[in-house]
C-alpha cells in the first residue's frame, strides 16, 4: 500500500510503500516529467528521514515515462543568489541522506534522466536504467550550472571531461552508452526495472547491515584518500566489521560449508 509523503497530503509528489526489508520511494509528479521541485526534495527527506527500522534497502523510482526531466525551472527566475546557496544545500541534504544514510538504494531509471534527475540518480548505489532512459547535463543550454551536486557525484562516476562535454553541447546519453561509461549498473526492457531493482533489493538485504554500511560509508572515503590512509582506513574497517557477531557466525557458516559458495551471475 502506498502511503502518502506526509500526513494529510491529497497529491503526494512522493509516494512510499514498505513491503519487509525494502522501501519503495516513488517520484509522483508524471504530468510534470517529475520535474523536482524544492516541495518534492521536501518529501522525498521525509521519507528518508522516517524510514522504519525493519527497512533495509530503499528502491527509487517514478511514476510515468519519466524518471525525471531534473529541476523545475519555474522556481528560477525570482530567485536571489542567496536563495540559490540555500536552495542547492536543501537539495544536498536530503542527497546526502541518500548517498550516506542507513540503508543502500538502488534507482530505476526510464526516459529522462536529465539534469537534476541525473544528480538524484547518481545518490543510488545501484543504478537500473530500462532501454528507453537517456542521460544528460543541459545546464549549458539554459544558461545554468548544476546545482543539485551533479557536478561533484556525477563527475566522479564518469569524469569531468565527459561531465565538460555533456554541459557544453547538450549531448544525451542513451542506455547503453550510459552503462558503458559507468552511468549505470544494469540494462532492462521496458517495464522491467522495478522487478529487477526489487530482486537486487533483497540480495541485497540479505547481507550483513554492518558490510552494507561499511560499503556505502567507507569505499567513498578511501577513493578520496592517498594510498597510505586508504590502506589504513581498509584494515580498521575490516577489522570492525569482521568482529560483528553475524559476520562470525557467516563465516563460520562457510567453514562448515552450510554456506553458498559463490557462482558465476547470469
Amino acid at each position: 500500500m502506498h502511503e502518502p509523503a506526509a500526513p494529510h497530503d491529497p497529491q503526494p509528489l512522493v509516494l512510499r510503500e514498505v513491503q519487509g526489508a525494502v522501501a519503495t520511494l516513488t517520484l509522483n509528479r508524471p504530468e510534470k516529467r517529475n520535474a523536482i521541485s524544492l516541495a518534492m526534495v521536501s518529501a522525498l527527506e521525509h521519507c528518508v528521514a522516517t524510514l522504519p527500522p525493519s527497512v533495509k534497502v530503499v528502491v527509487l523510482a517514478a511514476k510515468g515515462e519519466h524518471f525525471s526531466a531534473g529541476l523545475d525551472l519555474s522556481e528560477i527566475p525570482e530567485m536571489s543568489a542567496a536563495e540559490g546557496v540555500h536552495h542547492s544545500h536543501a537539495w544536498y541534504r536530503v542527497f546526502e541522506q541518500l548517498q550516506f544514510g542507513r540503508v543502500p538504494v538502488i534507482s530505476v531509471l526510464q526516459g529522462a534522466v536529465v539534469g537534476g534527475g541525473l544528480e538524484l540518480a547518481s545518490c543510488a548505489h545501484v543504478r537500473v536504467a530500462e532501454e528507453s532512459a537517456y542521460f544528460g547535463l543541459p545546464e549549458g543550454t539554459r544558461g545554468i550550472f548544476l546545482g543539485g551536486g551533479g557536478s561533484v557525484r556525477v563527475t566522479k562516476l564518469i569524469g569531468f571531461s565527459r561531465v565538460t562535454e555533456m554541459m557544453l553541447t547538450g549531448r544525451t546519453y542513451n542506455a547503453q552508452e550510459a552503462f558503458q561509461i559507468g552511468l549505470t549498473h544494469y540494462t532492462v526492457a521496458p517495464g522491467a526495472g522495478l522487478t529487477k531493482a526489487q530482486q537486487l533489493a533483497l540480495r541485497i538485504a540479505g547481507n550483513a547491515p554492518m558490510s552494507n554500511y561499511a560499503i556505502m560509508r567507507t569505499l567513498p572515503l578511501i577513493a578520496e584518500q592517498p594510498m597510505s590512509h586508504g590502506l589504513m582506513t581498509e584494515s580498521l574497517i575490516s577489522a570492525i566489521t569482521q568482529s560483528e557477531p553475524e559476520a562470525k557466525e557467516r563465516v563460520q557458516a562457510f567453514l562448515a560449508k552450510r554456506a553458498a559458495k559463490v557462482e558465476r551471475s547470469s
